[in-house]
């Protein structure tokens, strides 16, 4: 019979030191930062859950591939062997490399997305919302009523509402929506999966109104083991058929490979219209490089190619759902509150839950994931009000719809061991929430204001 013990796919190859700052260096450090944890120093932070974003462990293969690298400044080897890797699993005919994900949607948003439109998505995250406000547009939030609340179980939180997507089209009228996207896995709420089912009935939508579908395609692997383990007729399935599905049902999709490219760098946007691609270009030229690298080295693209094709292994997506469920697990039967059931790559606490006390407007979140830290130094990062919040035009602010830690775990990179401790700093904090004040902003800029932002407990 099989074991239930789910162990890492792979052997450690080599090893990178952890540094322990005493709580004396981090209660400076966080005063030195303005309590903002992105402000740290990297040798600050003993496990670093700021983000699974480029701070993944690369293979062997990812290594060895970085070595044969074709530097050419056009027309590299490099590119073309993403482009054929892309191409076979997406289907998309144009690939527009980027430096990572954030520029492929400034790229595609500049010249699809104009003063006035209407972006519809599931839920956009922090760098998707800012790049389409960056245009005058307006960035819309359709998840189902099941994904706005933490403790609901469901197996598709991550799913559009459908519903709310006609009446968006309706009410807005087709001319201003100049695309419909849709976020898999979730991120901001929850790292939750989306169906087969669901992409499908957008489709449908998309299809009536003569709307493209784009997906963010960031955790396209981690979606497609979850829609092969939740979905039913799809258990028999392998991860790539299943990618292939997503994708076919879409026109085109940004990719931050530093997520599901278990790559450090880079990105692209990908896509079947060959005038939408020629513009991307253009704007490629004048603020990433030329087409066939795209702000990334040669090694880059290599490591990315060879990535692609990693994360979708069965051994590597079952090892990697498991080691985050694991930790959302431990929270739970301990009482501390998170989103249910665990996303994919991170888990995420239910600040406004676990500090009731605190309003909104002091940021529950921030404070809780300032605690984490000053506790065990751990980081993690904060999704709520900081980062979500609408500052209103008399200075008032409208809050998030959550209030949510997220604990994002690198891909390969820290064993059971380094989890276990996580586990016990969250509940070493979970026992003293009741003594938790709450933080005011000091300053903060127009836009993301979350990376930069400066903070005074209240």
């Amino acid at each position: 019979m099989p074991y239930r013990t789910i162990i890492e796919p792979f052997r450690i190859h080599s090893v990178q030191a952890i540094a322990f700052p005493t709580p004396a260096e981090r209660e400076d450090a966080l005063r030195r930062a303005g309590f903002n944890l992105f402000g740290l120093q990297a040798d600050e932070v003993i496990i670093d859950l700021l983000t699974d974003s480029g701070t993944g462990s690369m293979s062997d293969r990812q290594w060895a591939a970085m070595m044969v690298g074709d530097e050419s400044y056009a027309g590299s080897r490099s590119f073309y062997r993403l482009q054929d890797v892309v191409s076979k699993l997406t289907g998309f005919s144009e690939l527009v490399p980027t430096h990572q994900g954030r520029a492929a949607e400034r790229i595609l948003f500049s010249v699809a997305v104009s003063d006035g439109d209407v972006v519809p998505n599931n839920t956009h995250f922090d760098t998707t919302r800012a790049n389409i406000e960056y245009q005058g547009a307006e960035a819309r939030d359709l998840v189902i009523p099941e994904g706005r609340v933490p403790a609901t179980e469901h197996p598709f939180k991550g799913n559009m509402d459908v519903a709310r997507l006609i009446e968006t089209i309706e009410e807005i009228g087709t001319d201003r929506i100049p695309m419909v996207m849709v976020t898999v896995t979730n991120n901001s709420g929850g790292g939750q999966p989306v169906s087969l089912e669901n992409l499908r009935e957008v489709r449908a939508v998309c299809d009536e109104y003569g709307l493209p579908l784009f997906l963010d395609a960031c955790r396209f692997a981690e979606n497609a083991w979850f829609i092969r383990m939740r979905e039913p007729g799809q258990e028999d399935r392998t991860p790539e058929e299943i990618a292939r599905e997503m994708f076919s049902l879409a026109d085109g999709c940004t990719f931050s490979a530093k997520k599901d490219g278990i790559a450090n760098i880079g990105g692209f946007v990908a896509l079947n219209d060959p005038e939408i691609a020629a513009l991307c270009r253009n704007l490629l030229i004048l603020t990433e490089g030329f087409p066939t690298y795209g702000g990334l080295a040669g090694r880059d693209l290599e490591a990315i190619a060879t990535g692609m094709e990693e994360v979708l292994d069965e051994e590597y997506l079952r090892y990697r759902i498991r080691s985050t469920a694991y930790l959302a697990e431990k929270c739970h039967s301990a009482g501390v509150p998170t989103v249910r059931p665990p996303g994919g790559h991170a888990v995420y606490i239910d600040a406004a839950a676990l500090l009731p006390h605190i309003p909104p407007s002091q940021y529950p979140a921030q404070a809780l994931a300032v605690e984490l830290y000053r506790d065990g130094g751990v980081r993690g990062v904060e999704i709520g009000s900081v980062m979500f919040g609408m500052v209103n035009e008399d200075g008032s602010e409208t809050p998030s719809a959550m209030e949510l830690v997220r604990l994002a775990i690198p891909r390969r990179t820290y064993t059971q061991s380094h989890i276990d401790y996580v586990g016990e700093v969250i509940l070493s904090v979970a026992e003293r929430k009741e003594s938790i004040g709450g933080y005011r902003i000091v300053e903060q800029a127009p836009w993301l204001r979350h990376f930069t932002a400066r903070f005074e407990p209240v």
